[in-house]
């Protein structure tokens, strides 16, 4: 692929848009991003919020650790602690600055503020509203689509901020295909990607550290390294070590993809381990986290933000599709490991964040260096079986269809257990 196609500018756009630094789970985090939009649109301490969330942020903040809050737990925490600290000109790291002195404000604010949380009457996966009330003034945000989407900003009802109506679809369209994608990674020029594979190599591994030294989560990391140190092990390990940390709060940020930094960890870290233990390049090694992290963008963009389809096991067959080129294996061999991956693990659901998807990372990773494995040893799974199709392509569509449209009452009925 030339450098000056459009088709190379469109990708490297994507790994920009979708690799960036996030500080805890997504969804808790965008919470924050809104309530801080609509405090500074406000300009004085509310006396009351209102806050509406769509059904796969409820399932993914309720259980979750807030990281820099002292350990608060779900949305009421997130709300305040935007409201009370957050700088939303940080985005994903709305509450990255917290303070001990912004810890015991937002407790205050959690005692002596009334804050309602109610489902959002929404077709969107992702969307949270929060409605910040003062004596004379009230303020809303919407954020919608994506964790920093801001959709419409309104104070007193005035409309601060609106997204033009054209932006405005659930879904972006989806510019990636198996093919370009492999093109992309083997002829992209380094330049265009260091900078962004340097730093998720660096936040990755380094909370990934944390996971493993610290006492976090599950401990799924220390877990698996107990039980031995191969190199498939470690791979495992570290990506479970990554997630050990971050959803038990830790204020470490991640380098996200497609909007998760679970999928982040498990798209990135496993590559990572590999290529050390090899004595790859440097260039091997970004080649590899450039085709990664593109192949679980690719599965996402055609699934959607959120849904009951765990976003682990996209990002596992891509592990080990990024895996398989470290080792020498060309386009067909990528696209068989995916297949294979995905065809073991794609009933895995998402039951929200929270320490049990370091355990879903592993058996994602697994899957895919399973895949990887039965690739080189010319074995597979062959169209008609169950949900692979004859192509990587079509492979591709029946997961996402089942991800999106097959598990919509599964999301519903995943929520209402969470709830009762």
């Amino acid at each position: 692929m030339e450098r000056d196609d459009a088709c190379y500018r469109s990708y490297l756009n994507v790994l920009k848009e979708e690799l960036v630094p996030a500080m805890g789970c997504t969804e808790p985090v965008a919470i924050a991003y809104c309530a801080a939009l609509a405090r500074r649109a406000l300009g004085e301490q509310p006396c009351a919020v209102e806050a509406r969330l769509s059904g796969n942020v409820i399932k993914n903040v309720r259980s979750v650790t807030v990281p820099n809050t002292g350990g608060l737990k779900g949305f009421t925490a997130a709300i305040a602690a935007g409201v009370v600290a957050g700088d939303p000109d940080k985005m994903l790291e709305v509450i990255s600055g917290l303070t001990d002195e912004d810890r015991k404000a937002i407790r205050d604010f959690l005692e002596n503020v009334p804050i309602r949380v109610s489902p959002a009457d929404t077709q969107r996966s992702l969307e949270v509203e929060v409605t910040v009330l003062s004596e004379s003034s009230r303020a809303t945000a919407l954020v919608a689509d994506k964790h920093t989407r801001l959709m419409r900003l309104e104070k007193d009802g005035e409309v601060l901020f609106q997204r033009p109506e054209e932006e405005s679809a659930s879904q972006p369209e989806d510019p990636l295909t198996m093919e370009g994608i492999y093109d992309f990674a083997i002829s992209v020029d380094l330049n265009d990607v260091r900078g962004l594979m340097d730093r998720q190599i660096e936040y990755n591994t380094r909370i990934a550290q944390e996971g493993l030294s610290g006492e976090w989560g599950a401990g799924i990391g220390k877990v698996l390294l107990a039980s031995g140190e191969d190199l498939p092990t470690r791979a495992k390990a570290m990506a479970a070590a990554g997630s050990d940390a971050r959803m038990g709060g830790c204020a470490l940020p991640v380098v996200i993809n497609a909007g998760s930094g679970n999928q982040g960890l498990a798209v990135s870290l496993p590559v990572i381990t590999y290529a050390r233990a090899m004595g790859a390049s440097q260039e091997a090694l970004y080649r590899a986290l450039t085709l990664s992290n593109l192949v679980s963008i690719h599965q996402r963009y055609g699934m959607g933000r959120l849904s009951a389809f765990c976003g682990a096991v996209c990002a596992g067959a891509a592990a080990g599709a990024g895996i398989t080129y470290l080792k020498g294996g060309g386009y067909d061999a990528i696209c068989h490991t995916v297949t294979n991956a995905l065809a073991i693990t794609s009933g895995i659901v998402c039951d929200g964040a929270k320490p049990s998807c370091a355990a879903k990372i592993a058996a994602s990773v697994d899957a895919g260096l399973l895949g990887g494995r039965m690739a080189e040893s010319g074995k597979g799974f062959s169209a008609g079986e169950g949900i692979v199709s004859g192509d990587i392509e079509g492979t591709l569509s029946n997961v996402c269809r089942l991800g999106k449209d097959g598990m919509r009452e599964t999301d519903k009925e995943i929520l209402r257990i969470m709830v009762e």
